[in-house]
């Protein structure tokens, strides 16, 4: 089935013409920031946050919608209980679309945006670094707003919240991230 898809959506981009994608831009943006990490584990919880940092690409098909793909940092902590030593990390990839509204021309001033997709949210606990203890892995829905200014039709800088999730193996995660994006359309 997923193949399939992969099959069909590749046929259908090779299908469309090259003044469609004439008129968009492709887009690299780098993002840092502040996660805020909410974790239950078989009824217990905790929360913790940590600097955080991603990278997005994609296609502007014109100035107010585009898709992305994306990989995110989200967290990581490290501790010993005196016997051993642990570390949670968090990390997700993903694909979506954005949407976004410039109050000046296109790609110009001040704009709105938000994006929603899938997110594979993966949390990994290792124990003494080289033995993985448990591994969290789920496709879920993910989303963001921001808010921003660009300099020019190449350039712009946002603020932005997503939101990203994982669950398994008794272990759910939800991921706050507030981070500063650059965003270079070529």
């Amino acid at each position: 089935m997923k193949k399939n898809l992969i099959v069909a959506v590749g046929l259908v981009l090779a299908g469309l013409s090259a003044p469609v994608f004439a008129q968009g831009n492709g887009f690299i943006r780098g993002e840092v920031g502040r996660s805020d990490v909410d974790f239950s584990v078989d009824g217990g919880s905790a929360s913790d946050d940590d600097t955080s940092w991603g990278v997005r690409g994609g296609y502007w098909f014109n100035p107010n919608f585009a898709v992305e793909g994306f990989y995110t940092h989200a967290y990581k902590t490290s501790f010993n209980d005196g016997f051993d030593n642990y570390t949670l990390r968090l990390h997700g990839a993903g694909v979506g679309v954005v949407g976004k509204k410039n109050f000046g021309g296109a790609h110009q001033g001040f704009f709105v945006g938000g994006r929603v997709g899938i997110s594979r949210g993966v949390a990994t606990f290792d124990v003494d670094g080289d033995v993985e203890e448990a591994e969290a892995s789920s496709a879920k829905p993910y989303f963001g707003v921001n808010a921003g200014y660009d300099f020019s039709e190449r350039f712009g800088l946002s603020l932005n919240y997503d939101r990203l999730q994982a669950d398994g193996d008794g272990l759910e995660v939800d991921v706050d991230l507030l981070t500063l994006g650059a965003e270079l359309r070529f």
